[in-house]
């Protein structure tokens, strides 16, 4: 998911959909070390997509607290 998707989300849409990719990604991880995924750079994408929601939250935190 591209930064400027993740800007256009709603705050609560963003918590949501971190959420759900967390959860995903304990999926993907525990399906890695029971048998080989299809594709392991999937695993690397949606903790960068993670990475960059969390980044994204966190910034609109500081801008309320700065108002």
């Amino acid at each position: 998911m591209k930064a400027s998707i993740i800007r256009e989300m709603d705050t609560q849409d963003l918590t949501e959909a971190i959420s759900e990719k967390e959860v995903t990604l304990t999926k993907m991880k525990i399906g890695h070390k029971v048998a080989d995924i299809e594709n392991p750079i999937e695993i690397r994408k949606t903790r960068r997509t993670i990475a960059r929601m969390k980044t994204e939250l966190r910034r609109r935190e500081l801008e309320e607290a700065s108002k």
